[in-house]
């Protein structure tokens, strides 16, 4: 690669790819229920929001003290991860999850259930230096605060190699063996659109079920739209969301798809961050095939991978064994898939498999 190509990479992967949910202030007061009916008639669902970026968007469009969002109790606990992350991996010691208790925490190497509003040391991520042992002890929620304000947000563990690299990370800096937080929780919430979101945005004190009947949930713009749990049965304006990526159920090869999302929407989708891949980990279980087509195409000549946008592939997920270039550009032409199920990475199949695939509307 040339020092100009080189140069040029490192230009269009600076330009970070903003892609966000349009969200819709519905100035009508109704209850939780009509609310929702309203919004799928006339949009997408109830508001969804994924982490912080989409809470500002959602802030800008409002115009009311109170609102309905879309997150709604259930009777079912889920393990999410605080920064959005799938959670299929867990790493629980024997006999755990054990109890009522909401939040892990590593003790020993082991994975164990504890008291949220205990304190303990914990873990962030941080984009440019990777994982920080903070030395304080704080709860959960407080930790969790804290990684969001200061690094990215309290660590999460997609499989076992990461699992074993936090052991050893704990061990090196942790000589005492004394509890430390990870950004695992559970909770009965649920979002309207059935969104795997994990993201919480609970004003201090909420979610507390005062008078056992709060199942569902709105922000208040004096409290900065920070969340809390109230009864279904108020009347407030809410916000609706529309989705700007749609799973097309139709098995497609690569190139008709292409034409379909051209024709009927805009093109089909560029993942070009973590944020956008969490987006299409939301719609993809929607496919009725084990792969779906993405916008993903291999330029064999220049031994590259390209979206159809003209972008470059700077943010990867390549399934292990995937990604790279054929040595015989004239074998078959590959195009890029991610996985429905699993972890949901990326694949490379020929272009003739028929999938379904993702447009983006945008």
């Amino acid at each position: 690669m040339t020092q100009t190509q080189y140069f040029l990479l490192i230009a269009l992967c600076s330009i970070s790819e903003c892609v966000q949910r349009q969200y819709h202030f519905i100035n009508e007061k109704k209850n939780w229920t009509e609310a929702q009916r309203y919004c799928r008639e006339n949009y997408t669902d109830l508001a969804t929001v994924d982490n912080m970026n989409d809470m500002i968007q959602l802030m800008k469009s409002v115009n009311d003290v109170r609102l309905w969002i879309g997150l709604q109790k259930t009777s079912v606990y889920k393990w999410h991860w605080s920064s959005g992350d799938p959670a299929p991996f867990l790493d629980w010691a024997s006999g755990q999850p054990a109890g009522s208790d909401n939040c892990a925490v590593i003790r020993n190497g082991q994975w164990i259930v504890g008291p949220c509003s205990d304190t303990s040391f914990f873990i962030c991520n941080n984009m440019s230096t990777g994982l920080v042992f903070v030395n304080q002890t704080m709860t959960w929620r407080t930790a969790q605060s804290y990684c969001r304000q200061n690094h990215i947000d309290l660590v999460s563990v997609r499989n076992q190699n990461e699992s074993q690299q936090l052991d050893k990370f704990i061990n090196d800096r942790n000589s005492s063996g004394s509890a430390v937080w990870i950004g695992l929780f559970r909770d009965t919430w649920q979002w309207s659109d059935q969104s795997n979101s994990s993201f919480r945005y609970w004003y201090p004190g909420e979610p507390n079920n005062a008078g056992g009947n709060q199942n569902c949930i709105g922000m208040h713009q004096h409290a900065k739209g920070r969340w809390h749990d109230i009864s279904c049965t108020g009347s407030f304006s809410f916000v609706c969301h529309e989705d700007k990526l749609i799973v097309i159920q139709q098995n497609l090869s690569w190139s008709e798809a292409l034409r379909y999302c051209r024709q009927n929407h805009v093109d089909l989708v560029s993942v070009q961050s973590v944020e956008m891949q969490h987006r299409v980990m939301n719609v993809v279980k929607l496919a009725s095939t084990e792969a779906v087509w993405l916008g993903l195409h291999n330029y064999c000549s220049m031994n590259m991978w390209l979206w159809v946008s003209g972008d470059m592939v700077c943010y990867q997920n390549w399934a292990p064994g995937n990604g790279s270039t054929p040595e015989n550009c004239n074998l078959e032409k590959r195009k890029g898939a991610v996985q429905s199920g699993g972890d949901q990475t990326w694949i490379s199949l020929p272009e003739s498999h028929r999938l379904n695939f993702i447009c983006k509307n945008y």
